[in-house]
């Protein structure tokens, strides 16, 4: 599939420890088909290969499925950025591959990328929480990046939690144009600039 999801979280006991990654795997599947609005539980259990029952043994509706789904997939995109930061390499060569890798991750299902970046905002309070904890996780590893890593420019004074959070909600806000104009496929063009907003920071 798209993403290599990478799954934490504690199966209910007794019951086999590939289930709820099926699950994901099955609702990421039929949305890159159908689209969220018309992906149903039965097919969510069909290309996971479970049924119905194993379905509520983890998930209560397919809105919190689709919330483990983004949940997953923002995390692997987060492990693409991680695996593309080396601190012997020039820090611009580095931000340049983290950003080329982040947005061709992004942009290897269109349909399942206008799914976790548009219907996430219309699950209500379930949904915005989740995107806000993972774009704290971001801000966060950008955080560490910028402030501790020796080959990152040196600042008189440490990058705020704020200013990173506002470079993440900036790129975020270019991906979801993107989305909403059908360029989804052309995301690597937000390389440029987005580079220039992370270099932007981190002088001073």
């Amino acid at each position: 599939m798209v993403f290599a999801l990478k799954e934490q979280q504690r199966e209910p006991q007794g019951s086999p420890p590939t289930h709820r990654h099926r699950l994901l795997e099955g609702m990421a599947q039929a949305v890159a088909v159908k689209g969220y609005a018309a992906t149903t539980i039965a097919d969510i259990v069909r290309e996971a290969a479970v049924s119905r029952r194993t379905f509520y043994e983890y998930f209560s509706t397919k809105g919190d499925c689709l919330v483990a789904l983004y949940t997953a997939a923002s995390h692997n995109a987060l492990d693409v950025l991680r695996n593309a930061i080396d601190p012997a390499r020039d820090w611009h060569e580095q931000v340049e591959s983290a950003m080329q890798a982040y947005f061709d991750c992004l942009a290897q299902n269109p349909v399942l990328m206008r799914t976790l970046f548009i219907e996430i905002l219309g699950l209500g309070a379930g949904g915005l929480a989740a995107r806000r904890r993972v774009n704290e996780e971001i801000a966060a590893f950008m955080l560490k990046v910028i402030n501790e890593h020796a080959s990152a420019p040196r600042r008189r004074t440490p990058l705020s939690a704020e200013m990173a959070m506002a470079v993440v909600g900036g790129i975020n806000e270019l991906i979801l144009q993107a989305i909403e104009q059908d360029r989804v496929a052309d995301l690597c063009k937000l390389t440029v600039p987005a580079i220039e907003l992370v270099h932007a920071v981190t002088r001073e």
